[in-house]
């Protein structure tokens, strides 16, 4: 049940309480699905007031068993026990209440909605009241002595009276809370219970875009390309203003501009005479004095932008769209491959011969000539090889190290199969990354994509291509994500190697040991000549 609910159901029933509808009390907190120890206490003073007796009581039961320690609970069901000669029990009660006051004159339970203070005497005048009933006189006496040692308000002679009665052996009334004393809940909480319209009417809002006279809530439109201008009939209804003279920022949020600069008038002028405007997609702040209106009014002819800056022009360029497929029952042409050419892979599918503009390469002799001081590597000829893999990794090997020999040391390391390793490096000056030539044929060193000792390779786990031709390798420029099952995924930076072209906006490719195709504005190609095909 939802606190609200209970709150209104609970308000209610104590108006009905006020009104003396102690009927109207009942069927109201009987509504309540999950009532609390408070709600429980008014409804058994609702029964209290119609003389039901034992509905009080049942009713009292299941408030103390919300909550065992409400000395009043006790308080009120002892004095109902007693009513019903149930005395034992009234007798308990009146000790259980006592236990709770935990040695307090006093109880105010104001703060819990129940407009009542329970003394420590009222307690002990109840039990002194059971002791009456059960015939033990001195009992009964001796408490009402103990009580007239007590200080507390609220008592004035009531205790004198009942101490006379007592010696007189007249039968003493039980002590209750006033009728129509209830648990009421929080007025500030019931203040809350109206419905509220915190946002209160709509009000009008006016747009950034200067010339966009809408006013009010609606969906984001859609809005003409191109810089927006107001629609105003002269120049000094408009609010784009021409600097007079230069002027140099002093202040935080204050704008360079030079003279003769048209800037935009955002916003009224302040105390210090400064006022908000836009300049070159900026907001800050300019002298009103060193501002004055500009004419703005376009020619009849060719309409042209006299305004210089503002809110650009949104990008024309549209997204590729995606290749239909065409079924064909044609099949797909197949490379004939004889006994004189060699089957295609990525060992065989070679690259362009280095350009002459390459830079000089390492080998022993130079370096022995340029450094006799050097490293013990530059010394004994060995290169420093560092492999970028999922991790990186470095091993060094001699200058003389064929690239088959190199290979099946880095699949050592890695503990990779040597026939899905591919080994690439990158030429000076490029981003590309090209396969390491003769990977599987001798007479191809290290030395010949060493530099200054050292040499770094990137290598990946995958299966060659088969009875496929690299045409020419492209640089991711973004990270594409995959669309379908037919996508290439990659991420920036990455070398796609192109198979074939599907059409003048997608590309097939293979990129780390996935083929598929992507859009060719995805990534860029260095080297517009086609390294190598099979027919050569």
């Amino acid at each position: 049940m939802l606190y609200t609910e209970l709150l209104q159901l609970w308000n209610e029933a104590v108006q009905a309480v006020d009104t003396k509808d102690w009927q109207g009390a009942l069927a109201t907190l009987e509504q309540i699905s999950e009532p609390t120890s408070r709600t429980l206490f008014n409804a058994a003073s609702a029964h209290l007031a119609l003389g039901q007796l034992e509905e009080a009581v049942r009713a009292l039961d299941l408030t103390l068993a919300k909550d065992e320690r409400l000395a009043v609970g006790f308080f009120q069901r002892g004095a109902v026990m007693m009513q019903i000669d149930r005395l034992e029990e009234a007798l308990s009660d009146c000790i259980w209440a006592q236990k709770h006051m935990r040695g307090n004159m006093v109880i105010d339970y104001k703060q819990l909605g129940l407009r009542f203070k329970l003394y420590s005497w009222q307690v002990l005048h109840n039990a002194a009241a059971v002791y009456c009933r059960m015939g033990q006189w001195e009992q009964a006496r001796e408490v009402l002595m103990s009580t007239s040692q007590e200080r507390g308000g609220g008592r004035g002679g009531n205790l004198e009276v009942a101490l006379d009665s007592v010696l007189r052996g007249e039968v003493l009334a039980p002590l209750l809370v006033p009728e129509g004393v209830v648990f009421r809940p929080r007025k500030q909480d019931v203040e809350q219970l109206p419905q509220r319209d915190f946002l209160g009417k709509a009000k009008v809002i006016s747009s950034i875009i200067p010339n966009d006279d809408f006013g009010g809530f609606e969906p984001l439109r859609l809005q003409k390309p191109g810089f927006y201008e107001p629609k105003m009939a002269g120049a000094e209804d408009s609010r784009y203003m021409r600097m007079r003279v230069p002027y140099m920022a002093r202040g935080p949020g204050q704008l360079t501009v030079p003279g003769g600069a048209m800037v935009f008038l955002f916003g009224e002028e302040d105390r210090d005479g400064m006022a908000t405007v836009i300049y070159d997609g900026e907001r800050g702040l300019l002298p009103v004095s060193l501002l004055e209106p500009a004419d703005v009014k376009m020619s009849k002819g060719k309409k042209e932008n006299s305004i210089p800056r503002g809110i650009p022009l949104p990008p024309g360029l549209k997204p590729p769209t995606r290749p239909k497929a065409q079924p064909s029952s044609a099949a797909p042409p197949r490379v004939r491959i004889t006994s004189d050419t060699p089957p295609p892979s990525y060992a065989t599918a070679t690259h362009a011969p280095l350009p002459a503009a390459e830079p000089p390469r390492y080998t022993a002799n130079t370096a022995s000539n340029q450094n006799d001081g050097g490293s013990q590597g530059a010394e004994t000829g060995s290169v420093v090889v560092k492999v970028h893999y999922i991790y990186t990794v470095a091993l060094s090997v001699p200058l003389d190290t064929p690239h088959s020999k190199l290979k099946e040391q880095i699949a050592q390391k890695l503990g990779q199969p040597v026939s899905q390793l591919r080994l690439r490096h990158k030429q000076h000056g490029s981003r590309v990354l090209m396969p390491l030539r003769g990977e599987d044929e001798p007479g191809y060193t290290i030395q010949e994509v060493a530099e200054a000792g050292r040499a770094t390779l990137w290598c990946q786990a995958e299966d060659p291509l088969a009875n496929r031709t690299i045409l020419y390798q492209m640089v991711a420029l973004y990270d594409y994500t995959a669309q379908g099952p037919e996508d290439l995924e990659f991420s920036e930076g990455d070398t796609i190697d192109i198979l074939g072209e599907v059409n003048d906006e997608w590309l097939e490719g293979h990129c780390a040991g996935s083929i598929g195709i992507f859009p060719s504005c995805f990534a860029y190609r260095e080297n517009m000549d086609i390294i190598q095909s099979l027919e050569l």
